[in-house]
């Protein structure tokens, strides 16, 4: 266990107020989760914080600073108060530009945190990125703000479950897309990026697996030639490079050769659901989200903003805890000069 002067000092964002986030961020402060984890600083409106508390009645200790310096972690925990969000203005259950314009300047905070060395990475709860994009948000997710903040080129979302992460070639594009967006590069990168991010937590040779497009991994090309044309070739390269990568694998035997016979660290997916709905039957609850290629550790819960059960006390904080672990472990990770 790290000694409690040593842990990392992590950012703690706690969501957009419409949603679940301030819930499951102060149910782990009145659980007193943090303590052997990191040292949080929160950042947003202390009201906020504290009608967190309130939707289970929860209680713990928290207190309102304007400079990072403030930060006593003997005192309680410090929230970097950032006084725009009245819960007086705010409705449960639907989004709102006056609180997606809030998530945007906590977002370029923790990132100036970050660049000054403040804060050693964040985690953050669930934002709403219509609301985000409705509040002046001129790009198409927080990754990509967050990336525009850190000066991050090559970058993605990357989710972790029961020990695997998954990193998707393609993300946010119709499936028709799909294909054409494909290219030898564009796989050979996430493999690369999923091998250092792996090393990152402390694998020294990731076990890497490469899904197909296509059913039956193409079948020889009578069934598809991406896997001919593109993801071979660079599965190729990559293993002239000495790294352990197999595939194409068709992806309803990959999850089943991660999940079942522990056979891969990483998978790299082609298309967004192709990851996604493997991961979230296998481990909804408990899964995160890490921006993966930024220069800091950046980590979310594997959830959204869960209007249906918002305000109500109800909200499992298990994944945002998953995510608080995470970015602390690759904190440690990066004082260590793996990262």
């Amino acid at each position: 266990m790290e000694k409690k002067d040593s842990l990392p000092v992590l950012g703690i964002l706690m969501g957009d107020p419409t949603g679940v986030g301030p819930e499951i961020v102060t149910k782990l402060a009145a659980a007193d989760f943090y303590r052997d984890v990191c040292r949080p600083l929160f950042i947003g409106d202390a009201r906020v914080f504290g009608a967190g508390l309130d939707t289970f009645g929860g209680k713990a200790p928290y207190y309102a600073v304007s400079d990072v310096n403030e930060a006593d972690w003997e005192k309680g925990f410090p929230v970097l108060d950032t006084k725009d969000q009245d819960p007086a203005r705010i409705t449960y259950g639907a989004p709102d530009p006056y609180c997606g314009k809030a998530g945007i300047e906590a977002f370029r905070l923790a990132c100036r945190l970050c660049r000054e060395g403040k804060i050693e990475g964040f985690a953050f709860g669930p934002f709403h990125k219509g609301a985000m994009i409705d509040g002046g948000m001129d790009v198409e997710s927080e990754h990509h703000l967050i990336a525009r903040e850190l000066g991050a080129v090559s970058f993605g979302e990357t989710n972790f479950v029961d020990g695997l992460m998954t990193f998707r070639c393609t993300s946010h594009i119709p499936l028709k897309d799909v294909s054409a967006a494909l290219s030898k590069e564009l796989i050979l990168s996430k493999i690369e990026m999923g091998r250092s991010r792996a090393r990152s937590m402390g694998i020294k040779e990731p076990r890497i697996g490469v899904a197909a497009l296509n059913p039956h991994a193409g079948e020889g090309g009578t069934c598809g030639t991406e896997e001919i044309d593109i993801i071979e070739p660079a599965i190729r390269e990559a293993c002239e490079r000495g790294w352990n990568v197999k595939g194409p694998v068709p992806s309803d035997m990959l999850f089943y050769r991660a999940f079942v016979r522990r056979e891969f660290d990483v998978a790299i997916v082609m298309y967004h659901d192709q990851g996604q709905i493997a991961t979230k039957l296998h481990g909804f609850e408990g899964g995160i989200t890490i921006s993966s290629g930024q220069p800091y550790p950046v980590v979310t819960c594997g959830h959204g903003t869960a209007y249906g059960g918002a305000g109500q006390g109800r909200a499992s904080e298990k994944s945002m805890g998953n995510a608080v672990k995470m970015a602390a472990r690759m904190a440690i990770s990066k004082r260590k000069g793996l990262f």
